[in-house]
């Protein structure tokens, strides 16, 4: 009677045990499949060597046997991965364990995986067990007879020493190990597959046993709790993934870094990056905290990420991205780079004319820290200027500077910051120029640090692990902000406005020629603010021979001061010409404000010129004097034939043959003004009545700011030149400007808005709110035009007498004739009955008239003749006497 043959089951070699124990799975069906450990029957393999078990008392470490290694390897290369039938002949009592035949196959007629491996000589034969009726058996004894017989495996001469491993279980500085390795693939054996992203392996050829990480990503974890193990959702399928793959296969491991005393590293097979295929199909997701020092391409791996969440695979079955989505059409674009902001923002014009700011996406620009600034806590009212003040955020603007103002730059949207906490909505982008990423140049130069995010924020740069790598080179080198060195300081003088410190600058500038300067801020077509390298001092600059349009500019009390017409665009104009670019400056003089007056050149051109050929800007009459007048006036003229901008409605004056028919005509154009102020000399100062409810606001808002916080007495030291807030003699407060200080506590000050002087306290004055000093001063001085004052002082006074109680605190209409000695002599016409005072005072004899060359004046100067001839005739004030003028020759001593 025949004996039963054992029945065959089939399976796949999941793992190589040793040289007689095979791990075999069946097929997944939901989930990771079930699995049985087969021993080959009546053979006996040498002994792997073992570890020592640190949780286990009395455990020690184990060497190889002679051979082990090698017929564990013979198994696993013929095995791993296969398809293999099976037949399981006993179980043993006790253990449990189960004896049998592998056939690498799908019956019984395939290799005999017993017999190949006895034939190798890797393993003895248990010659006690055998049965001399069973032919299957009584081969293995022959195939180790033959073996012995020609010497094969550990039936060679010798001992067998050399066959012994020298494993190194434990490496004693991770960090070094790594380095020495100089991030090139090492041959390896995955031993054991832990979690679906961490493994441990045999390095080789130098037997190291070394746990790795997966780089760049985390799978699902197998939590410990007490003593069980409960899995995370799709933990056993990601392990299964990862040990179907690659358990006791042979790759190459690049080692990258080191957490703790595991490894951190990228696996490479045959078939492809493991980490990139747990992402792609959703098992696992990207960490940052790795993610830097990943070298096989962390953007495959942000993809493949990128990839699941799309799908919704797994891990990502619920996901809902943190942000809006982007129209892709507007996600990339070129511009040219107009402005740098600090160190993380740039001002782009675009292709259609406009200007966008974008921020550098994933960055963080230097900040203030407690103790960077030492003078600020020496003198806490110092104003702050964070370019200047915050540690490294000057190299980090001039950097970007350098590199990017005035160039084309690509610029790739990566998401929308929306307004919060009272900043607006930011757009965020990769900016790239020639090809090099401007935030990874900044934060690799330790200009700038890179943000951290929520592990499930996607809202980040698509250069973001690049950007990592960048910081982690900039720490290791220890540049910029992650230097062990004292920060760089600058100390800066702000000598804007400061009318003292600018005299004290003046010589020094003007003596230099041209100086080398950054333009860091523009207020209109013609100011700008410039920062003078060599003098480390801010200045305020007024271009030179040009009027030019002043831009919108805040007012007082909030308000904003509309633009005067073309005052944009000359602003626009000389932004995009200098704004943060490297010129040089002429300074010719300064104003009664601290402002300097110069020349600005940049590549080449004068600003001044440019802005008048485009029609931006007049050219003043002081050009007239300066080597620069032949360009201006020709650039005028061009701007004049174009007609642009300005010159729009310009008409080229006719020439027409001079018709001895009497005096041209003056212009006259009046404008409506209140005089508030008679002087000695017989000037006189008015408001013009159009601006009055502005003024009246103004002094209401500033009255009562005053009264709302009145002033301490002698916390306000005057200074000359100074404008402030002074109490006039009514009680209230106006402004004034200090024109001496006397002993005594005595102050000469002049009320700006309304022309008079007075002689006051410390006490009645204080510092004006900064609100208050952009409306320029309200009211302006004059002099009766073809008129003069007589030569005796008692007839001086009663002239000037006559002249205050005429006008003062009364309208009239006001019409310039022409300028002289930095006045405007004007006439003044009642409002109603239109007579002229100044031929009034010369019909009464008060005053003399002056004769006048212009021929438009001369119609005007006749009328005055004929008034003053009708007042000698009758002998009135000045002439009672006479025509006391007939004596005015050489010989009696009086020249003219």
């Amino acid at each position: 009677m025949t004996a039963t043959q054992p029945a065959l089951s089939r399976g796949i070699v999941k793992q190589i045990l040793s040289g007689d124990a095979v791990v075999i799975r069946g097929q997944p069906k939901g989930g990771p499949p079930p699995e049985r450990t087969v021993c080959l029957s009546n053979v006996n393999a040498p002994r792997l060597a073992r570890r020592a078990n640190p949780n286990q008392e009395g455990s020690v470490e184990t060497k190889d046997d002679p051979y082990a290694w090698e017929a564990r390897e013979y198994l696993r290369k013929k095995l791993i991965g296969k398809d293999v039938c099976f037949s399981v002949e006993y179980k043993a009592p006790g253990t449990g364990r189960e004896y049998g035949c592998i056939y690498m196959g799908k019956d019984t007629s395939a290799e005999n995986v017993t017999e190949s491996i006895v034939e190798e000589g890797l393993v003895e034969v248990r010659r006690g067990g055998i049965k001399a009726s069973d032919d299957h058996q009584q081969k293995l004894i022959q195939h180790e007879d033959a073996a012995k017989s020609a010497g094969k495996g550990k039936w060679a001469e010798g001992t067998g020493t050399d066959h012994i491993r020298n494993i190194q279980w434990t490496i004693e500085n991770p960090r070094n190990f790594v380095d020495s390795h100089h991030g090139k693939p090492v041959d390896a054996i995955i031993e054991y597959v832990r979690d679906g992203c961490t493994v441990r392996a045999i390095l080789l050829p130098n037997m190291e046993y070394v746990t790795v990480m997966l780089s760049g990503i985390k799978c699902p974890m197998f939590k410990l709790e007490g003593t069980t193990q409960i899995p995370e959702p799709f933990a056993e399928e990601a392990k299964f993934f990862t040990e179907a793959r690659l358990l006791q296969r042979d790759v190459q491991i690049i080692l990258e870094g080191v957490s703790n005393q595991n490894l951190l590293g990228t696996i490479l097979h045959p078939n492809g990056n493991i980490a990139e295929l747990l992402l792609k199909e959703g098992f696992a997701r990207c960490v940052d905290w790795s993610m830097g020092v990943v070298s096989q391409g962390p953007e495959k791996l942000r993809s493949a990420e990128k990839l699941a969440k799309e799908k919704k695979a797994r891990i990502w079955k619920d996901y809902t991205p943190s942000g809006p989505a982007l129209d892709v059409k507007d996600k990339n674009f070129q511009g040219k780079v107009v402005e740098v902001v600090n160190g993380d923002a740039l001002v782009v014009k675009m292709g259609d004319n406009q200007y966008k700011k974008i921020f550098l996406a994933s960055i963080r620009p230097p900040r203030q820290t407690a103790d960077a600034d030492p003078d600020q806590k020496k003198d806490p009212t110092r104003r702050v200027r964070p370019l200047y003040d915050v540690p490294y955020m000057y190299e980090a603007r001039e950097f970007m500077r350098k590199k990017l103002i005035g160039k084309k730059v690509n610029v790739q949207i990566d998401y929308i910051q929306p307004a919060a906490q009272g900043f607006p909505e930011k757009t965020c982008c990769t900016v790239t120029i020639g090809g090099v990423d401007v935030g990874e140049a900044l934060v690799s130069k330790g200009y700038a640090t890179v943000i951290r995010y929520r592990q499930d924020d996607d809202q980040r740069s698509a250069q973001y692990d690049v950007l990592l790598g960048a910081e982690a080179r900039a720490i290791k080198k220890g540049v910029g902000l992650h230097s062990k060195k004292d920060a760089p300081i600058h100390r800066v003088a702000d000598i804007s406005g400061d009318v003292p410190k600018s005299k004290q600058f003046l010589p020094f500038l003007q003596r230099a020629g041209r100086s080398e300067a950054i333009v860091e801020f523009v207020a209109s077509g013609s100011r700008l603010r410039l920062f003078i390298p060599r003098e480390t001092c801010l200045i305020t600059l007024l271009l030179s021979g040009i009027d030019c349009p002043r831009a919108s500019r805040p007012g007082p009390g909030g308000t904003t001061i509309p633009s005067d017409p073309f005052g944009e665009e000359a602003l626009m104009l000389t932004k995009e010409l200098v704004l943060q670019r490297e010129v040089e400056v002429e300074v010719e003089a300064i104003d009664k404000g601290g402002n300097f007056i110069g020349w600005l050149h940049v590549d080449g051109i004068n600003v001044s010129v440019s802005l008048v050929e485009e029609g931006y800007a007049k050219m003043h009459f002081t050009a007239e004097n300066s080597t620069y007048f032949k360009a201006l006036s020709t650039a005028e003229e061009s701007a004049k034939s174009k007609k642009l901008n300005t010159w729009a409605k310009f008409e080229e004056p006719v020439e027409q043959a001079e018709v001895d028919d009497g005096p041209v005509e003056r212009k006259i154009n009046y404008k409506t003004v209140l005089v508030t102020e008679v002087t000695d000399e017989g000037h006189f100062y008015a408001q013009t009545v159009e601006n009055g409810p502005q003024l009246e606001k103004m002094t209401e808002q500033f009255r009562a700011e005053m009264q709302a916080n009145p002033p301490l007495p002698g916390a306000y030291t005057p200074k000359r030149g100074d404008v402030c807030a002074a109490k006039f003699t009514d009680g209230e407060w106006y402004r004034a400007k200090i024109e001496k200080i006397e002993g005594n506590n005595r102050i000469k000050v002049f009320y700006i808005d309304y022309g008079n002087r007075e002689t006051t306290g410390s006490a009645n004055l204080s510092i004006l709110p900064a609100t208050y000093h952009g409306l320029p001063a309200q009211v302006q001085q004059y002099a009766l035009a073809c008129v003069s004052l007589p030569p005796d002082d008692d007839n001086k006074n009663e002239a000037v007498d006559a002249l205050y109680n005429d006008i003062i605190n009364k309208q009239f209409l006001l019409n310039t004739e022409y300028k002289g000695s930095g006045l405007e002599y004007v006439t003044l016409a009642d409002t109603d009955t239109k007579d002229d005072v100044a031929q009034a005072m010369v019909t009464e004899g008060l005053v003399l008239v002056e004769q006048r060359k212009e021929k438009r004046l001369a119609k005007l100067v006749a009328d005055y003749v004929k008034a003053q001839d009708k007042a000698k005739a009758s002998r009135m004030n000045l002439w009672r006497y006479g025509d006391f003028t007939e004596d005015d020759a050489k010989e009696f001593g009086y020249k003219r």
